[in-house]
């Protein structure tokens, strides 16, 4: 896994759509330095509120870096805006993210500690319903998994393996070409694993306001 020069944290997901391959560094820089620039702030305390060094933040500004999640979540939480606001100019000029193979955005959840692995296909920073897609790897065998409760719905669909899953007081069997549609404040999550490794895919739909 790729990581930032500086903070160590993984990178975004490579993006493409026929413009230079740092299009979406450009503009997020110039979103961060415009809600900085608004807010009267200057880049060492911005660098001091989002934990980070001042050499970082001038290279997020000038796009000359791929930010992790966790480091635009940092930088949001400082400028006081949802991170999605600092996609908004890129996504203005777009209406498609392309995700190369295996260059998924690696985040970190509950079950990461039990083998679960998680790439964060895709993003949806306007409108009014969130959409969440994730593609789930579970490739270690381990008797603990976190059951998940959020706002929502959900859909799972499963590419390989076997998994029991779980959703409120209901255990379904699943395999390749099995899905499973549920509303997500039941407790959900894997039961028992079948066969490994398992691979699904999870789209979370939420509305925006929640």
């Amino acid at each position: 896994m790729s990581k930032d020069n500086d903070d160590g944290l993984h990178q975004e997901p490579h993006v493409t759509s026929g413009t230079p391959d740092n299009a979406l560094e450009v503009a997020i820089g110039r979103q961060v330095r415009s809600y900085r620039h608004e807010q009267g702030l200057t880049i060492t305390e911005l660098a001091r509120g989002a934990q980070l060094s001042t050499g970082m933040l001038s290279k997020i500004e000038n796009g000359q870096t791929s930010p992790s999640l966790s480091t635009l979540r940092g930088v949001a939480k400082a400028l006081n805006v949802p991170v999605t606001a600092l996609f908004r100019e890129y996504e203005e000029e777009r209406d498609a993210v392309f995700v190369k193979a295996g260059q998924g955005l690696m985040i970190e959840r509950r079950g990461t500690r039990a083998g679960h692995q998680y790439q964060l296909l895709g993003h949806s920073p306007g409108g009014a319903v969130v959409v969440e897609p994730y593609l789930i790897t579970l490739s270690e065998r381990s008797d603990v998994f976190p059951l998940f409760q959020h706002d929502g719905k959900e859909l799972i669909y499963v590419l390989e393996g076997e998994v029991a899953y779980r959703h409120a007081n209901q255990i379904y069997e699943l395999g390749p070409g099995d899905s499973l549609f549920f509303e997500a404040d039941a407790p959900h999550g894997p039961e028992k694993l079948r066969r490994l490794p398992i691979r699904f895919l999870s789209i979370i739909c939420y509305a925006r306001d929640r």
